[in-house]
């Protein structure tokens, strides 16, 4: 059983290696982007460089400000160097007769001198100006295009999709290199011709993996002939220099948003935060809103715009209190045995499973232990789905149901049918559930039942399992393993409890630190597990299977032979004696 038992130093992320890479690093080094960002930069490399017939580039990010900055910053700084060259023009207006000549200077009404420009949001009149006649005189006002003229532009996709129109004249501009005037109002034509003048500027659209979808779809053409580039959201830490590099990444955000210095201790208690977010001990998030959100929080506990550890444990802390409203309530009906789950004991057939809540509209999601209990009787061998019987069980769910099956027929080396049918079930489950994390507490409860083996109901277990018994990693291990801690630590820890895991899941655990406290303190384990045959010693006591001695393979076995005699004794006269000659 020691053998696949925790240490409490894999429950959270390393983060005595970052102390030595934050010192190295001088105030005045932290430009990174070229080298987080490569894929991405090197489009925006050839999108500033190359003279391109379509000066299109579609960038993959996250629907938030922030990233628009970031890329505004980046192509800025790849243009800076450019000589500034007039672009645009002037238009002189004397009643509703209206004129165009090339732009002189600056001052002139619809010059530009390029630069980078960017909307996460547009109407028609911001973005194109707009044309207004008021006591026979014409006024014309530039939009966002006008002072992008000879620049670059950044927009919005989802911002275009939404307004069609809008989309096909900023394609027409692109394609034809011209700025032609329309009415806002299609019914009404404009009271005067207005002259068109020459555009060009380089455009950057923005959006998520849906809306850039919806984009190819509606212009296949254009999609296939741009530029395409990601913002990544990770960066994957193999060594120092990954590490290096992201703390320059944070440092360059915190610097950009007016964030002062951030103390030794700030970096151990955000790392593990990150790792929660990312899900992976070895990954680390880029995503600026995020960067943005932990420093602001933070930044309110402190006097100054320094920020310290402590301050930002503080305001984590302050952020789960103010989103934990429903999990304790969930927790209560639990402790209140309204929902009834034991964590003392034992019994056949029954066992605590893991599971992630996530209700819509709800900002964070939870743990919460769930009763998984397997009841056999005599029958045809007929593995029955409670859940997807009626109709609750996704797909995946059954999925994972069949696969276990199919491992346990495979192991019993039957030659005869199961004389044993079997019913599984989620106790107090009123809504549908789906995923195959249960699949390996299912499987053992259902050991269980057949081999008469009472289960430890200290232990919870989460993970699936393929056809060959191997345990599989699953999703939401810190959430489901704290759900099952705190119910334990409300009850009174008793130094036996714990969580079976997959051990392919070590890698993503970032524990809260009274779970990594009491783990340390002995009074809760958690085991990593990589096959069935691991889990069920934990949870019985006993063996799957062994040359000598009993075991929980031998025992359903056995009860098999025994339904199988008890079965020939009742079957009439003639048959009995075929049974006697068949085994003979």
């Amino acid at each position: 059983m020691t053998n696949n038992r925790l240490e409490w130093r894999a429950l959270q992320p390393d983060t005595e290696s970052v102390q030595p890479v934050v010192l190295q690093i001088a105030e005045d080094d932290t430009s990174c982007f070229d080298a987080v960002q490569s894929r991405l930069f090197n489009g925006l490399s050839l999108l500033t460089q190359t003279p391109a017939k379509l000066p299109l580039m579609l960038v993959k990010t996250a629907e938030n400000i922030e990233y628009q900055a970031l890329l505004e910053e980046v192509l800025s700084t790849l243009t800076e160097e450019d000589e500034v060259e007039l672009h645009g023009g002037h238009y002189h207006t004397e009643g509703l007769a209206v004129s165009w000549r090339p732009a002189k200077s600056e001052q002139d009404n619809f010059a530009s001198t390029g630069g980078v420009h960017r909307a996460d949001w547009i109407e028609a009149e911001q973005l194109l100006g707009c044309v207004r006649v008021h006591n026979n005189t014409i006024t014309l006002e530039p939009g966002l295009v006008h002072r992008a003229n000879g620049g670059t532009l950044i927009l919005s996709l989802r911002t275009l999709m939404a307004q069609p129109l809008l989309w096909l004249r900023i394609r027409k501009i692109l394609t034809t290199q011209r700025f032609d005037w329309y009415s806002p109002d299609e019914t009404r034509p404009l009271p005067v011709s207005l002259p068109s003048m020459p555009m060009q500027f380089r455009l950057v659209l923005t959006g998520d993996r849906d809306v850039l979808a919806e984009f190819q779809e509606m212009e296949p053409e254009l999609a296939s002939q741009c530029l395409y580039s990601e913002f990544e959201e990770n960066i994957q830490i193999v060594d120092s220099e990954e590490l290096s590099l992201w703390v320059k990444w944070l440092l360059n955000v915190a610097a950009s948003e007016g964030y002062g210095p951030l103390a030794a201790d700030f970096w151990p208690v955000l790392i593990r935060e990150a790792v929660r977010y990312t899900g992976d001990q070895d990954t680390l998030p880029l995503c600026p809103a995020w960067i943005v959100r932990q420093l602001q929080e933070a930044s309110m506990y402190s006097p100054d715009q320094s920020i310290n550890g402590e301050q930002l444990q503080t305001a984590l802390e302050s952020r789960a209190w103010r989103e934990g409203f429903l999990s304790e309530r969930i927790r209560d009906e639990i402790l209140l045995d309204q929902i009834l789950i034991e964590t003392e004991g034992e019994m056949v057939g029954q066992i605590n499973a893991l599971s992630v809540i996530e209700f819509p509209g709800h900002p964070r999601a939870f743990g919460e232990p769930s009763r998984i209990s397997c009841v056999v009787h005599v029958g045809d061998g007929e593995f029955t789905d409670v859940e997807r019987k009626a109709e609750l069980g996704g797909n995946i769910h059954a999925k994972g149901m069949m696969i276990m099956q199919a491992w346990l027929i495979s192991e019993l080396e039957l030659e005869q049918q199961l004389p044993f049918s079997a019913s599984v079930v989620f106790e107090q489950s009123y809504s549908e559930v789906d995923g195959d994390s249960a699949s390996l507490a299912e499987l053992c409860a259902l050991i269980s039942a057949l081999s008469s083996r009472p289960l430890t109901q200290q232990i919870a277990v989460t993970g699936s399992v393929d056809q060959f018994g191997r345990v599989q990693p699953v999703g939401g291990l810190n959430e489901k393993i704290e759900g099952f801690f705190h119910i334990c630590q409300q009850r009174t820890l008793n130094g036996n409890q714990g969580v079976i895991m997959p051990l392919a899941n070590v890698r993503h655990l970032s524990l809260q630190q009274e779970v990594v406290d009491a783990v340390r303190e002995g009074k809760f384990h958690i085991w990593a597990v990589s096959s069935v045959e691991e889990a069920l010693p934990l949870l019985t006591g006993a063996e799957w299977d062994k040359e000598e001695g009993p075991c929980l393979l031998r025992s359903i076995q056995e009860r098999i032979a025994q339904m199988s005699q008890h079965d020939g004794r009742h079957r009439p006269w003639p048959l009995r004696w075929l049974n006697w000659f068949n085994q003979s």
